[in-house]
């Protein structure tokens, strides 16, 4: 495992300019040939480093996981306190106003953290809770073909999986891929795999299933969404298991194997 040092990134229009310092960056070394490189982005109020030592474990010796800190900010959720956090996040509700701004500037970390993987190397993002919403936004950003605020989005993504998760920024969705050819198409045959536990007190399940329905609506085909009785806000050996056979077809991937 290896450290990068923290980045920062300045967002926003006008006079009004947000840095956004983002922590330390958590790598995990394939074992094998080194196929694909995925970000996973942890929860509100985690860290790279849990995620990455959970990462290590899984049955997939040909991919490279890197794990990034969300910057430590102010969040309205919790009155203001400070927490590492993707975005600001007021509530989980399609009515709460969204922080394209902080989302944004994450989606363009992880796309930093990508860019100088090899070309032969296929590329994707994965997250929890938090991290699943922006992971779900950077698929967005990618089938648009640019972030929020207009910039060209440069990375070619393969794949994305989202755990007890929610997509931000849903009631404008449909209409902006729909207004693009590209983003029709790109959108029909990207991998899109969405899990979530039936007892989520956190984030709810009914906020997962809407997302997916959502995402399917505005065009996303190729998604497949996995609900689990039981499950509260966290993960299951069954859950991880799915989502390494999930990877393994969707990526082409060799080398898997289930203890």
């Amino acid at each position: 495992m290896s450290y990068t040092n923290s980045s920062s990134m300045n967002f926003g229009s006008g006079n009004v300019r947000r840095t956004f310092e983002f922590g330390r960056t958590h790598v995990v070394r394939p074992k094998g040939q080194h196929q694909a490189t995925i970000v996973w982005l942890h929860g509100l109020g985690d860290n790279g480093s849990s995620w990455s030592q959970i990462l290590e474990t899984l049955p997939l010796p040909n991919i490279k996981w890197i794990c990034p800190t969300a910057p430590t900010r102010p969040l309205s959720t919790y009155g203001g306190f400070s927490s590492t956090a993707w975005f600001d996040a007021v509530e989980i509700s399609e009515d709460a106003a969204d922080d394209w701004e902080g989302l944004d500037a994450s989606a363009a970390h992880i796309a930093n953290l990508l860019s100088t993987e090899p070309r032969n190397v296929k590329l994707g993002i994965g997250g929890f809770s938090m991290g699943a919403a922006t992971a779900l936004h950077s698929a967005t950003c990618y089938a648009l073909g640019q972030y929020g605020n207009g910039n060209a989005y440069p990375i070619n993504l393969s794949a994305v999986v989202a755990l007890s998760g929610w997509l931000p920024c849903s009631r404008t969705l449909k209409n902006r891929i729909e207004g693009s050819r590209d983003g029709i198409r790109r959108a029909s045959s990207f991998p899109l795999f969405l899990c979530h536990g039936r007892g989520d007190d956190v984030v709810a399940y009914e906020y997962g299933e809407k997302s997916a329905r959502t995402l399917n609506s505005a065009g996303f085909r190729n998604l497949s969404f996995r609900s689990y009785n039981g499950l509260g806000h966290y993960t299951i050996p069954e859950e991880t298991d799915e989502v390494c056979s999930w990877l393994t077809a969707n990526l082409g991937l060799g080398g898997f194997r289930l203890n």
